[in-house]
């Protein structure tokens, strides 16, 4: 019969612990994208993003912006220049946007599961 030492329970617990470890999904942080507001542009035009990231807004231009979901989902509210705001992205969150004052400015995301 072999004897099983304290010393061995302890490393075969440890490496037990370490395997279950290493194969557990890990749930990744929530990113932050930045958009910035220029030359009446969105920059970038397209973004990927997950549910949970946020988008943040930053209006560069001499002019007052908004960012308006396509669908009136979300919306930053008027950000005049050195104004920001940021949004969650939902499930719900429609990816096409466009500025109320300046409706020929457009831009999108598209949510990805990646």
């Amino acid at each position: 019969m072999m004897k099983i030492t304290k010393r061995q329970t302890v490393l075969g617990f440890m490496a037990a612990l370490a395997a279950i470890a290493a194969y557990s999904p890990v749930a990744a942080e929530p990113a932050i994208h930045e958009v910035r507001i220029k030359q009446f542009k969105f920059m970038p035009e397209t973004l990927q993003v997950k549910i949970g990231d946020q988008i943040h807004f930053f209006n560069d231009d001499i002019a007052p912006h908004t960012a308006t979901a396509d669908d009136k989902s979300w919306d930053t509210g008027k950000l005049n220049k050195g104004e920001s705001a940021t949004v969650e992205i939902t499930e719900h969150s429609s990816g096409e946007y466009f500025c109320r004052f300046h409706p020929k400015m457009k831009a999108g995301f598209d949510i990805t599961t990646d």
